[in-house]
């Protein structure tokens, strides 16, 4: 009986973890102070380039070396649901993490992190 539940306590974890990762609703509600702002763009690549490429891939795509053996693969930035998210949304989930992504509050200010959402704009289809 023990192990019956613990079967199906696993089999809803690993459920849960292959749903869609949303934002809680407050998170839309966050404003990105550096919105459009070069230089903020310019410092989210140099971000990007050296922390979230390796898993994300050079142009976003989700084809990074690193991202190749994670489960689930990294999101690819490129595309219009991605883009779809909030400025808040994107943040917040840099900021929290979800594994096999880190969390990058302890790593990366507030500004950088923004920063980072800014660049991330830039990749487009």
């Amino acid at each position: 009986m023990k192990s019956a539940f613990v079967i199906a306590f696993l089999i809803f974890i690993g459920g849960i973890s292959q749903d869609k990762w949303k934002a809680p609703p407050e998170a839309d509600k966050l404003k990105n102070p550096v919105a459009g702002q070069q230089e903020a763009i310019k410092g989210g690549k140099k971000i990007f380039a050296t922390m979230c490429a390796i898993c994300h891939g050079e142009k976003g795509k989700g084809d990074g070396v690193a991202g190749a053996a994670l489960n689930p693969k990294p999101t690819n930035l490129i595309t219009g649901a991605f883009h779809a998210q909030s400025d808040g949304a994107i943040f917040w989930k840099i900021t929290e993490g979800r594994a096999p992504m880190a969390s990058y509050k302890a790593t990366l200010t507030e500004e950088k992190r923004w920063q980072l959402v800014s660049y991330l704009r830039t990749l487009k289809q």
